[in-house]
């Protein structure tokens, strides 16, 4: 992809934790790179469907002191001439790219295996296995769980917050729980920082996938292990968090010696009851 007006916006956006409303108008400015740098606030703020107080805070979240501030600096980066044949991607086309070149950096990292084999085994010895994962994350948790109790005896999702998500942690530690998986993802919700303390407290061993390695969450977590989360688009994506789930699945069924059975048991109770179409 060439170094397109386009491309110059969003390398200014990359880096920044904006709110959905401050994506929504960055976005917008994606779309209509060529034109933007010409917009006044109010104009802006029409064409994103949001307040001009938005985009004034949008400017000062970038760093800078102002719209005026931001708009002098688009009409020195973001025009240009583009060359004839020259297909830059757009807006949404940019926000699969940057997904893919996650996925890039989930594959590097996995390079070294022992992370997620230790991940694995941790889980697998776990009895009950609680899944926990609010918000954002919350499905991401359900994923995981729906495939893990295929292969795992029992496990358990915690995905609703409030006074009973301490309960149901002493209930699966009254049952012989060894461990916790966590899915967190932004915004990090205050209470999965608290449930994972009160875990760890609790004797727990926290296993973590999180969208950083300095994620809020780190630090009340044994092992964390990363997974970046998309920003192009209003909404953050997470396929590489989801695939961090499947691969940590994988690593856990290899330290459950009737994962197998299980699995053909479940094929077997399936066709009996005619479960599926295909």
């Amino acid at each position: 992809m060439s170094d397109s007006p386009a491309a110059r916006l969003q390398k200014l956006f990359e880096g920044h934790r904006l709110t959905p409303t401050q994506r929504r108008i960055a976005h917008c400015m994606v779309r209509g790179a060529s034109d933007v740098a010409f917009l006044s606030s109010v104009e802006l703020a029409e064409l994103a469907g949001v307040s001009q107080p938005s985009v004034t805070r949008f400017a000062v979240a970038l760093g800078f002191d102002g719209y005026p501030a931001l708009r002098r600096y688009l009409r020195e980066v973001a025009p240009a001439e583009r060359d004839e044949g020259d297909t830059p991607y757009n807006s949404y086309q940019q926000a699969v790219q940057a997904e893919i070149e996650n996925l890039r950096h989930l594959s590097a990292m996995l390079a070294d295996p022992a992370p997620v084999e230790e991940a694995g085994r941790l889980l697998a010895a776990s009895r009950p296995l609680p899944v926990l994962g609010l918000r954002a994350a919350s499905s991401q948790a359900r994923g995981f769980s729906y495939f893990a109790a295929k292969v795992h005896p029992d496990v358990r999702l915690l995905d609703e917050g409030g006074s009973l998500l301490a309960d149901r942690l002493d209930a699966a530690r009254s049952a012989g729980a060894s461990a916790l998986l966590c899915f967190a993802l932004p915004r990090h919700p205050r209470e999965v920082l608290d449930a994972l303390e009160y875990a760890r407290g609790g004797g727990l061993k926290v296993v973590t996938v999180a969208d950083s390695a300095f994620a809020p969450v780190a630090r009340h977590s044994d092992l964390l292990i990363p997974a970046a989360v998309g920003t192009g688009l209003a909404f953050d994506t997470a396929c590489a968090p989801m695939l961090l789930g499947r691969v940590l699945l994988e690593a856990m069924a290899d330290g459950l010696p009737d994962a197998q059975a299980r699995l053909e048991e479940f094929d077997a109770k399936a066709a009996a009851r005619g479960l599926f179409v295909d």
